[in-house]
């Protein structure tokens, strides 16, 4: 019985640890915080 409970917590774990670096915030899968994109904003020159 100890046995059976060990390796039901192992598996256990093991799937809550894939499924919290699979759904890290750092990748643009599905929401969370995303990297802003740049956009080169136009100046313009003055003379003199």
């Amino acid at each position: 019985m100890t046995e059976l409970l060990a390796a039901i917590t192992l598996v256990v774990i093991s799937l809550l640890a894939f499924l919290l670096m699979t759904d890290s915030d750092d990748d643009n899968s599905g929401g969370g915080l995303m990297e802003p994109a740049l956009i080169p904003i136009p100046v313009k020159k003055e003379s003199l």
